[in-house]
């Protein structure tokens, strides 16, 4: 892209979720100068259609500066060889070769990774996981996403699809999922888990909720359940205490599996603090084989926020231009 301002050129990082497009200029020092934001039109719709969702954000938070390169974090599942989206539940990709696509599109390198792998390495570059040897990330969005850190290394597996956490099946019959399973994690512990259980809540007991939506529950979103919990309402806290304790549960789990000196857990649901994080804590502890004869891992929030996704994939384009 041919610059056309007087601002220093910059890295960009794309977080393309289920929900929005967000897109950041990062400085070297992983500080975010600029964000846009776009909506995601959703799965049922042209890939063309969220590629340009994606490139206005790009062109918005480059504010004319020369793109050094781009990194795209995308909600599904990245081919180990880090060209394609070969699936994502929540997005038309399928199989599609998205990274040399846009990168002829937009006249630079592009890189492309899986959305959690992103957040991890800022977590680890920058944030929560930075002093630790090993660690898992979990984010928690419209569903939820995770990555594996070992010696300081994303473990990505042979097929480059390590860490989907989020469809780990919990609940055999369980509730269905947009990956065409039933009863996975996500399903329970997730912005959309959050959205249902606040929504089967509000007809079960007052609630300010049924005053913010006028009584409509098919109105309500994941930030409306969090700003209610803090103003005290009842259906919301218990809404977000389900959610954390099948979070806390399926970390346990993992932490049987991986035993991992931290745990960091980010994404947008993350927002509700230790109304979430303190119920996922006990039932970690609760749920965790041997939990009385080993360290249980610090479960900690990411520090990084909902732009961890722009920052990590900053940092891997940047990363991989040192590398070239």
């Amino acid at each position: 892209m041919t610059p056309t301002s007087e601002l220093p050129p910059v890295w960009i990082g794309v977080d393309v979720g289920g929900t929005k497009v967000l897109a950041g200029a990062i400085a070297d020092d992983g500080r975010v100068l600029r964000n846009a934001r776009r909506a995601t039109p959703g799965r049922r719709v042209e890939v063309a259609q969220v590629e340009e969702a994606v490139s206005e954000a790009v062109h918005a938070a480059a504010a004319g500066a020369e793109i050094l390169g781009v990194g795209l974090a995308a909600a599904g599942f990245v081919d180990a060889a880090r060209e394609r989206v070969v699936f994502a539940p929540h997005l038309p990709w399928q199989g599609d070769g998205v990274r040399a696509r846009l990168s002829e599109r937009w006249g630079v390198p592009v890189v492309l990774d899986n959305d959690a792998n992103c957040a991890a390495l800022a977590e680890w570059t920058y944030g929560a996981a930075r002093a630790a040897g090993s660690a898992i990330v979990v984010t928690m969005g419209t569903g939820i996403g995770g990555a594996i850190l070992l010696g300081g290394r994303l473990v990505r597996g042979a097929n480059g699809m390590a860490g989907e956490f989020g469809h780990m099946q919990v609940v055999p019959g369980g509730h269905p999922c947009e990956c065409g399973g039933r009863g996975c994690w996500e399903q329970y512990s997730s912005g959309s888990a959050l959205v249902r259980n606040a929504r089967g809540l509000m007809s079960e007991q007052p609630s300010v909720l049924d005053e913010v939506t006028g009584g409509n529950p098919d109105l309500v979103t994941g930030p409306m359940v969090t700003a209610a919990a803090e103003d005290g309402d009842l259906a919301a806290r218990q809404a977000i205490v389900s959610v954390g304790e099948w979070l806390g549960t399926g970390l346990a789990n993992l932490v049987a599996a991986l035993d991992p000196e931290v745990v960091v857990v980010g994404g947008g649901v993350s927002a509700a603090g230790d109304r979430l994080l303190e119920p996922a804590r006990q039932a970690l502890e609760r749920s965790l084989v041997g939990a009385a004869h080993r360290a249980v891992p610090s479960l900690l929030p990411a520090l990084l926020g909902p732009e961890a996704g722009i920052v990590g994939a900053a940092e891997m384009a940047r990363q991989d231009a040192q590398r070239r």
